[in-house]
């Protein structure tokens, strides 16, 4: 069977209809409809149930579910160990918001380093929908995200909490702040933002990634609101200010990986998460 129709299958399922499952595989809805035709040919059954609110699998198709995260990651797992450079006995693959990679991911690869040596690294930045596609597909071992989705056959286990912080590049800017640069954060921020800062009109300076605010509140001044983990240099240094009496948000990040992988390097890996998890909390109680 070719991967590409599993692939396309799995696609769809998770997106819930041909149109989405198209737009994420860069291809024509007709491509998508055809692959699905291709594949319930092969395997004589229906596998969708097709209406005006999208595909919901058959009894069939949910059976088949199962199979295909089998069969993609089957192959993708056979590259990976024809590709392993020698002296090596495994590879992993995580990907995460680049958030994360500020400070607690860094910690987590030497971690992995030194706990196995001889597991080869796939490290990877990427955006929930993307980090979540990898994971049906196989092609992601582990994801570190803030808003996952669930998915049948995902796991998804909270990590640590972030505090986000109202940072700005000089206090004589005031609130609110026409420099205002919104980072999406995702719905639950935005949620609490609303409700705190009713005031503010929507914001004409928008960005999908921390760290490039952070980058333009360096160079053009502004404010926003970042992880403290993210701007603690900063401030230290007195590059950029919290502004006074500004509410702090929660932000949660988590993890997710196959709950039916009996890999052990894939349980060492998740352990060292979880340990790391344990002492950012630890730190950010003291603080």
């Amino acid at each position: 069977m070719d991967t590409e129709l599993a692939r396309t299958f799995l696609t769809v399922a998770a997106t819930g209809n041909f149109v989405a499952a198209a737009s994420r595989l860069h291809v024509t809805q007709s491509t998508v409809s055809a692959r699905i035709h291709t594949l319930e040919t092969m395997l004589g059954a229906r596998l969708f149930q097709r209406g005006r609110n999208g595909s919901d699998l058959t009894p069939s198709g949910k059976r088949f579910l199962r199979h295909a995260k089998h069969l993609v990651r089957t192959v993708e797992q056979a590259r990976h160990d024809v590709g392993l450079p020698e002296g090596f006995r495994d590879v992993l693959t995580l990907s995460g918001r680049i958030a994360v990679w500020e400070g607690f991911l860094p910690h987590w690869v030497a971690w992995m380093r030194e706990a196995s040596p001889d597991v080869s690294l796939r490290l990877e930045i990427g955006f929930e929908p993307d980090i979540m596609q990898g994971l049906i597909e196989g092609t992601v071992d582990i994801g570190v995200m803030y808003t996952p989705t669930s998915r049948p056959g995902l796991v998804v286990e909270p990590l640590f909490d972030e505090t986000l912080v109202l940072a700005s590049s000089d206090l004589a800017r005031g609130w609110p702040d026409p420099g205002y640069i919104h980072i999406d954060w995702g719905a639950e921020f935005q949620a609490q933002f609303s409700d705190h800062h009713p005031e503010v009109p929507t914001p004409t300076l928008v960005a999908n990634i921390g760290w490039l605010g952070v980058q333009h509140l360096l160079a053009y001044g502004g404010s926003g609101y970042f992880p403290l983990r993210l701007v603690r240099r900063y401030l230290e240094a007195g590059l950029l200010w919290r502004v006074p009496d500004s509410p702090e948000f929660k932000l949660s990040a988590y993890m997710v990986f196959p709950h039916d992988s009996d890999s052990n390097t894939l349980k060492g890996a998740l352990d060292g998460l979880r340990a790391l998890a344990r002492e950012e909390q630890e730190t950010r109680s003291n603080e």
